[in-house]
């Protein structure tokens, strides 16, 4: 089956996922263009050829342009990767429609879900284009530190795409000597995947902070992925998905790397800062902080019981104490571990 022609690539924002990608891609010598919104972050890139606010230490080829200009950023774009944070997709997927060529192929690098009607990113997209040029939405998502995939450490993810040819497309497009992508066909799967992951990672992070050892962490990602599992088969996911690298491997990855940020999130509650005081110090999104409202609900929806989720929903949004909460998921009822 032969890949479709990617002549230009344009990475939808410069935060540091999106400038690692941005970066991986235009090494490889291909036409690549990154946005952002802010001006004056956008103005030091082209000004320093580098991100020091979110990706220090790693030049920008002269071959990679940079701009603000959403429409020029997407124009004559073959693909287009979206790596904007959940909360802002939607307003920034709709200024950008207009400027989409034909049959363009759209990934998502976002583990999030849109808080209001939690839907999944290619969901968002799909409801606001209604496929009026025959748009191709796919995810790409696996274990993939930004500052390690900048400094190429050798890192594999995985690619979905309902359409198969789309799917190797985009795989090709990112393999590199360093960075192994695999296809799946589980959109649904890996989205949820990488959501979900980082909710648990701040649960993760508040047993860290609350000085618990490995035994607590073995156990929380273990039965953390068992609810990760239920939501995605409630949504039709593929339980093969969550064994893979968008499932248990950015799951590991995230609740015991020090460079998680939602890990950090849980780590500081776990410490005693209160989540305004935890925010208040971070220059970058945790993605899970507004992503467990939008799983909470989701769930509460599906009528799919994750009592991980609700509780870090509690602590988070509820100001229930961490050892509060923990005390309480092992209180609950004893049950058989697949049920």
């Amino acid at each position: 089956m032969r890949n479709m022609q990617i002549n230009k690539t344009a990475v939808i924002g410069a935060g540091s996922w999106g400038t690692a990608l941005a970066l991986l891609l235009a090494r490889k010598g291909l036409n690549i263009t990154l946005w952002g919104r802010n001006s004056e972050h956008i103005n030091r890139l082209v000004d320093e050829r580098e991100n020091k606010k979110y990706l220090p230490g790693h030049r920008l080829p002269d071959t990679l342009v940079v701009t603000n200009d959403l429409i020029a950023a997407v124009a004559q774009a073959q693909c287009v990767v979206m790596v904007v944070p959940s909360h802002g997709f939607r307003q920034v997927y709709r200024e950008m429609i207009p400027g989409l060529e034909e049959k363009t192929l759209i990934v998502s690098a976002v583990k999030g879900i849109e808080n209001d009607g939690g839907m999944t990113m290619t969901a968002v997209m799909r409801e606001e284009s209604r496929d009026a040029k025959s748009l191709l939405f796919g995810v790409l998502s696996g274990p993939s530190f930004a500052q390690e995939v900048a400094a190429e450490q050798p890192t594999a993810v995985t690619v979905a795409f309902a359409d198969l040819t789309a799917t190797e497309t985009v795989q090709h497009l990112f393999s590199s000597a360093y960075f192994r992508v695999y296809s799946a066909g589980d959109v649904v799967g890996l989205e949820i995947s990488g959501a979900m992951k980082n909710v648990i990672a701040i649960a993760a992070g508040i047993c860290d902070g609350l000085h618990f050892g490995l035994n607590t962490r073995a156990a929380l990602i273990t039965r953390g992925l068992a609810e990760i599992s239920r939501l995605g088969a409630a949504l039709g996911a593929q339980p093969q998905t969550f064994a893979g690298l968008g499932g248990l491997g950015d799951l590991v990855l995230t609740c015991t790397g020090n460079l998680s940020r939602n890990r950090t999130v849980g780590l500081k509650l776990g410490s005693g800062l209160s989540l305004p005081e935890v925010l208040a110090e971070m220059s970058m999104v945790a993605e899970g902080v507004k992503t467990t409202q939008s799983c909470y609900n989701l769930a509460k929806r599906l009528q799919v019981e994750m009592p991980i989720l609700e509780q870090v929903y509690q602590v988070l949004y509820g100001h229930k104490k961490c050892e509060h909460a923990v005390h309480d998921l092992f209180q609950r009822n004893l049950k058989q571990e697949d049920a």
